[in-house]
């Protein structure tokens, strides 16, 4: 019998996270319609997304490219799914075949893999992907995404070079510990302020993917209009059907 009372907590705290999410972005003068908030349900269930979907929301996010292919043919087709994190290029076709409903890649950090995603776009004929560049702005070596220094390259590369692609703004996976959380914003908010100079472009038009579980409140009041939530949202990870 526990299982309904898992599936009700969700429900009830994706309701808490949005009414959290609207209190941050009216104290960054903004409205709530500002900030998308993607449920992120790695190593849950379908019955839970279910039933969060049921609640009214359409934004998932996954980590793991098995999971999404796994996921996404069981859930409504109107689910507006982002793949988060790093990409292998290999995983390109079979994550661009098996969800047609991908609505955002958070996570190019290289040329490399923009190019597949830019090929293979073309190759099934889909409407362009929305990308997000990913950037390391704690600089750990366990981390994904391109340094800082080299961000406006790659975004060039992305708008320039890869017609298939919609580069749709920067994204970052701050600090676990969260101590030096401002810093890796700051970075981020950067990073959008010298590419918007560069290339000519409105920061308005450039999205900020900042901000999960333990600071999505403080990302928002610092600008992000991206957050990813998960184990507030689906309670902790179950890793072990991971190994």
């Amino acid at each position: 019998m526990a299982a309904p009372a898992v599936e009700g907590a969700a429900v009830m705290a994706l309701r808490a996270v949005l009414h959290r999410v609207r209190l941050a972005a009216e104290r960054s003068g903004r409205r709530a319609d500002d900030v998308r908030v993607v449920a992120v349900s790695k190593t849950k269930p379908v019955s839970l997304i279910d039933q969060v979907y049921d609640a009214g929301h359409r934004c998932f996010g996954e980590n793991y490219v098995q999971e999404i292919i796994d996921k996404a043919p069981q859930l409504p087709e109107d689910i507006e799914w982002h793949f988060i994190g790093h990409l292998q290029s290999n995983k390109v076709k079979p994550l661009l075949t098996a969800v047609p409903n991908l609505a955002m890649v958070e996570g190019v950090d290289n040329e490399k893999v923009a190019n597949n995603l830019d090929r293979v776009v073309s190759n099934i004929g889909r409407q362009p992907l929305k990308v997000l560049v990913q950037v390391n702005t704690s600089g750990e070596v366990s981390k994904s995404g391109i340094n800082p220094s080299q961000c406006v390259d790659l975004v060039k590369h992305v708008k320039l070079g890869c017609p298939n692609l919609e580069f749709a703004g920067l994204m970052t996976i701050g600090m676990p510990d969260y101590t030096s959380t401002p810093e890796n914003f700051k970075t981020l908010l950067n990073c959008r302020a010298e590419l918007c100079k560069a290339l000519g472009m409105a920061e308005s038009q450039c999205e900020l993917s900042m901000g999960m579980s333990g600071d999505f409140e403080q990302a928002i009041e610092m600008g992000s209009t991206n957050v990813r939530i998960g184990s507030t949202i689906f309670g902790p990870r179950d890793y072990s059907k991971k190994k």
